[in-house]
């Protein structure tokens, strides 16, 4: 792919700002929702805090070299869950978040320590172009439910559930997408470096209109962006750190609960680890650099580890490479890494900031959905892309493409040890690899 501007590339300071507001943007959604789903007084804005922390530990240790934002994992909410589950008191789950992602930190140092010993050659013989590629596309796959599912949502809710008219919001989340996509391919120079901000404002104008509409009408149908939360936002406010809730926690661990957060926490971050090789091989492609040689992969592990117990250590949620990070790199072809940590340093600062963290949080689902299924299909495209020099007249090649996206979209998942959950894409890479490893000597005498 040919770059607008490459990892090393420094845009001007006006131009990374507005680029950091886009990589805000693709990855916000996901972000600010782990804390969400889980409750237990946890917060978004620290959430937003700890990726940006994070973010910042991961390109030390990568030394600038790899473009791509750390946000809060969805792999880890069940050792989440946990955590609280098994605590005598909040507090103690707080505690016991931050006790979690340590354990899954220390994963990736051990890990990160045998590469650094044995090389990646391992790696590629496991995890080939057949593998890899499939499960990079099943990464973006396996999200589509939530682009489309979005895409009929608006924010204004009747007792829990969307009281927008699902065309309506349809609407809003279509011109979005195809604001996107005019931008991407029809740009000039900044525009097309900049589609995701001009489409979900665009967005956002046209679900607006229909809000003012619906609300001068009182037509609870038509109102799409939910003006509320405007009304009780704080200028300026520190958001509640994991940390901070944590300390009188501490005092209520025993060894039986420092079990219970390792059987929840460890498991899943070998299953994360797969995930991590297959973004950085897709980032690979996309910047036309070996990752998992420069800067190695010991040293991206080693960020992705100890940025995401620096993010839960604010925020609570460990953080993990996020697709729609690279999805955006590949999309506005801008892979400069001062973009990156712009929207790290944003996210610290914006945290605080009461209006543009609730004027984020007001963008309507529809519109969101409109950009996730650019960023998503693009994440799709992309692995299928590593397959392109693939042999699929070879049975061998073909039945490891074909488990793996069988397994992957059909949303294959096994849950063990009372709650620690192998996500489709776990599942699929892990049946792609034992496939490939059977059939890699093979002496295919029909061909």
């Amino acid at each position: 792919m040919k770059l607008i501007y490459n990892v090393s590339d420094k845009p001007k300071f006006g131009q990374v700002i507005v680029f950091a507001i886009q990589q805000l943007l693709a990855i916000l959604a996901a972000t600010i929702a782990v804390p969400t789903i889980i409750g237990n007084g946890m917060s978004q804005s620290a959430a937003l805090l700890g990726a940006g922390f994070g973010t910042i530990v991961y390109l030390l240790f990568t030394k600038f070299r790899s473009p791509v934002f750390l946000g809060s994992s969805f792999a880890f909410i069940g050792s989440m869950t946990a955590a609280f589950a098994g605590a005598v008191s909040t507090a103690a789950g707080h505690a016991g978040l931050i006790i979690g992602a340590v354990f899954a930190a220390l994963v990736y140092v051990v890990i990160a320590l045998i590469v650094k010993l044995t090389g990646v050659a391992w790696i590629d013989k496991i995890m080939p172009a057949v593998v890899i590629g499939p499960t990079v596309s099943i990464i973006g796959l396996s999200l589509a439910g939530n682009a489309v599912g979005d895409l009929t949502l608006g924010k204004v809710q009747v007792d829990g559930v969307s009281a927008a008219n699902p065309y309506i919001a349809l609407l809003c989340g279509l011109v979005t997408l195809f604001t996107v996509v005019l931008c991407s391919v029809y740009g000039k120079k900044m525009m097309k470096l900049i589609p995701f901000i001009i489409g979900i404002l665009a967005g956002y104008a046209v679900a607006s209109i229909f809000t003012v509409i619906g609300i001068a009408t009182d037509n609870v149908s038509l109102q799409i962006i939910d003006f509320s939360v405007f009304k009780s936002m704080d200028w300026f406010a520190v958001p509640s750190f994991t940390f901070l809730e944590a300390v009188d926690g501490m005092k209520q661990i025993d060894a039986k609960y420092i079990a219970t957060l390792a059987f929840a926490y460890v498991p899943v971050a070998f299953v994360v680890f797969a995930e991590h090789i297959a973004d950085h091989k897709n980032l690979s492609t996309i910047i036309d650099a070996d990752l998992l040689k420069n800067p190695g992969l010991h040293r991206t592990l080693l960020g992705d580890g100890v940025g995401s117990a620096v993010g839960a250590f604010f925020g609570g949620c460990p953080n993990t490479t996020y697709g729609e990070s690279v999805g955006c790199v590949a999309i506005t072809r801008n892979a400069s890494v001062i973009t990156i940590l712009a929207t790290a340093i944003l996210c610290i600062v914006i945290s605080f900031f009461g209006p543009f963290v609730t004027f984020l949080a007001s963008i309507p689902n529809c519109v969101m959905g409109g950009v996730c299924i650019t960023l998503y299909g693009f994440i799709a495209v992309s692995g299928l892309k590593m397959i392109q020099g693939v042999d699929l007249n070879d049975n061998a090649n073909l039945f490891t493409v074909a488990v793996i996206l069988i397994t992957g979209i059909g949303g294959l998942t096994v849950t063990f040890l009372g709650g620690i959950t192998l996500t489709a894409v776990a599942c699929s890479l892990i049946l792609g690899i034992i496939v490939n490893l059977l059939v890699a000597n093979r002496k295919d005498t029909d061909r």
